[in-house]
């Protein structure tokens, strides 16, 4: 049991009972404790925190290392999905969303059918083809 409080002065005195209890030793040990309680907790938290964010970035790594690399050459497709449009570089940035990845002689075959080359990369001058 904690000693009694002794208030010097009452109310308008010169001490607060508060200080007069946080100057106790037994207290004092007590907040103390308690910090150190509530600081281990936060540290623990902050180490899953860093523990989450290492796994999430060799995960996002190991992602970028196993996705295969991007195709040569790609044929994009119409509105229909049918008929091949334009036919691109790989990585070309204007290659549409239908764009689907060949390899070279598919490229080449469909620039002999009459497959528009993309006016951005040139896949023909890349290819080697010339019209006629």
């Amino acid at each position: 049991m904690p000693p009694p409080l002794v208030v010097r002065g009452g109310p308008g005195g010169d001490i607060d009972p508060r200080i007069e209890r946080m100057n106790d030793p037994e207290s004092r040990l007590a907040l103390l404790r308690f910090l150190e309680r509530v600081q281990e907790r936060d540290l623990a938290r902050t180490r899953r925190w860093i523990a989450d964010e290492e796994r999430r970035q060799a995960e996002r790594r190991h992602g970028l290392l196993s996705r295969p690399p991007a195709p040569d050459w790609l044929i994009e497709r119409g509105l229909s999905g049918q008929e091949a449009v334009y036919v691109h570089v790989g990585g070309c940035w204007n290659a549409g969303r239908r764009s689907k990845g060949v390899d070279r002689d598919h490229a080449r075959r469909a620039l002999a059918e009459g497959v528009k080359a993309c006016p951005q990369c040139r896949p023909d001058t890349e290819l080697g083809f010339v019209d006629g």
